[in-house]
């Protein structure tokens, strides 16, 4: 049986999915209704139940409030596939960042505002 938050970081997915947007940590978690923890690992722990609750929403649509995906991981290969540019950093070579976050980060304050 999945939590209440993870419910509703369901439901901001799905809205991510019918923008075509990514958003992150803090972000999803704020627009749920409560706060990413340490680290973003509320956010997380919520990810990992709405993935095997409901395989088929988006879960790779939620990155770090860094903008940065593991290198060589699952969510690197579907965020390419979904056409979300990535690029090798000179900081970190296990992780690429997200290249374009002013086009691809749903920002709910700033919809909201307009």
């Amino acid at each position: 049986m999945s939590s209440s938050r993870a419910e509703a970081v369901a439901e901001v997915l799905w809205e991510l999915k019918r923008a075509d947007k990514l958003g992150t940590f803090t972000e999803i978690a704020q627009r749920a209704g409560f706060s990413p923890g340490a680290n973003g690992r509320t956010i997380q722990t919520c990810l990992k139940h709405v993935r095997r609750d409901w395989p088929h929403l988006q879960w790779f649509r939620a990155i770090n409030d860094e903008l940065q995906v593991e290198k060589g991981s699952e969510q690197q290969e579907l965020l390419a596939d979904s056409g979300y540019e990535l690029e090798d950093t000179d900081k970190d070579k296990e992780v690429v960042v997200l290249t374009n976050p002013d086009e691809t980060l749903l920002k709910w304050s700033m919809a909201e505002s307009n």
